[in-house]
């Protein structure tokens, strides 16, 4: 009767698993048919995860089959899987120090290496660190990758990408220092800037132009490198050459001057897939562009979106909403 109890039981845990359902919440907007291709018709997107301050820098770990995400104020990094939904990954995550500070202290974007190591752009200690622990065995312990430049600190790392000679390129607004803005008496650099890791260690200034530098990838090729600048007077997505330690040709991607102020959120976070196209955190959700800089669609959200990640087959993504986190199922 037990085993048969114990039978029943794990069939009804399964079947609840199986069944779960969530709320769905956005609409999109398809601006050209070429979107059609990337997200089906009937496509929605759920709510799997809320009750955070301000989620960021998503990341799918298709080993682990897990969704990796920071609360920024609360200086802790989120895990949600598909059975058991979200749980605390890792706490402290982005500040380490004993002393209390203000701003917003956790970690931002998070990154795999080519390793498969844990990359985390941390506000608090403002440095770019790798956990020196297994993905699957979670630890506060960290490495310096970089914390100045010509012997000034950084402000607070906010978003970062590999290229495949395993050099990692990053941003650094201000919005992890404690007044989150260039009056800050602790911020050392004049500028807020977009910066290369060289193998040796040796940090690069690539860029000090832009206001609010924020999300950053390569295109297919690593030809070409994508920055999003998170400043209402210019909020821009900006293209460059990629050559060498140097950022040529910078142009606008796209802007989006003008935009209705009553949306919430500014060129953000972002991913681009294996095919050029782009999914960017923008004013009033989430921007799908193509290779050229044509917008296609917004997946229009009431609350602000600041990042999103794809999944493995590229079929999936994942958008930090806010106090929410979202799953938009592309296609099958």
């Amino acid at each position: 009767m037990k085993r048969q109890f114990t039978i029943l039981f794990a069939l009804s845990t399964l079947h609840s698993i199986a069944q779960t359902s969530y709320k769905t919440i956005g609409v999109l907007e398809r601006y050209d048919s070429a979107i059609n291709k990337i997200i089906s018709r009937d496509a929605m997107a759920e709510i799997i995860a809320e009750g955070f301050r301000w989620s960021e820098g998503p990341l799918w770990v298709e080993k682990q089959k897990m969704l990796l995400f920071s609360d920024v104020p609360t200086n802790t990094i989120y895990k949600w899987t598909e059975a058991k939904g979200k749980e605390i990954y890792l706490k402290p995550s982005g500040y380490t120090g004993s002393v209390e500070r203000g701003g917003e202290m956790g970690s931002n974007g998070l990154i795999l290496d080519n390793k498969g190591n844990l990359v985390l752009c941390q506000h608090g200690d403002r440095r770019m660190a790798k956990m020196d622990a297994p993905l699957n065995k979670a630890q506060s312990n960290f490495v310096t990758l970089a914390s100045a430049y010509q012997g000034k600190r950084i402000s607070s790392p906010n978003d970062a990408c590999y290229n495949s000679k395993g050099e990692l390129f990053f941003t650094d607004p201000p919005y992890g220092l404690p007044l989150r803005n260039e009056s800050d008496p602790t911020k050392e650099t004049k500028w807020n800037g977009v910066y290369k890791v060289k193998k040796n260690g040796e940090v690069v200034l690539l860029i000090d132009s832009l206001a609010r530098p924020n999300g950053i990838a390569f295109f297919p090729g690593e030809k070409k490198l994508l920055v999003a600048n998170s400043d209402p007077l210019k909020p821009n997505w900006y293209i460059y050459d990629v050559k060498g330690d140097v950022l040529t040709n910078g142009k606008i991607f796209y802007s989006a001057a003008g935009y209705d102020r009553k949306l919430q959120g500014l060129p953000d976070g972002f991913k681009i897939d294996k095919k050029g196209n782009v999914y960017s955190a923008g004013p009033g959700g989430i921007h799908f562009f193509n290779m050229q800089g044509k917008l296609l669609g917004v997946l229009k959200l009431p609350d602000a979106t600041s990042n999103c990640a794809l999944s493995a087959d590229e079929k999936t993504l994942y958008i930090t909403n806010n106090r929410q986190v979202l799953r938009l199922q592309m296609r099958k």
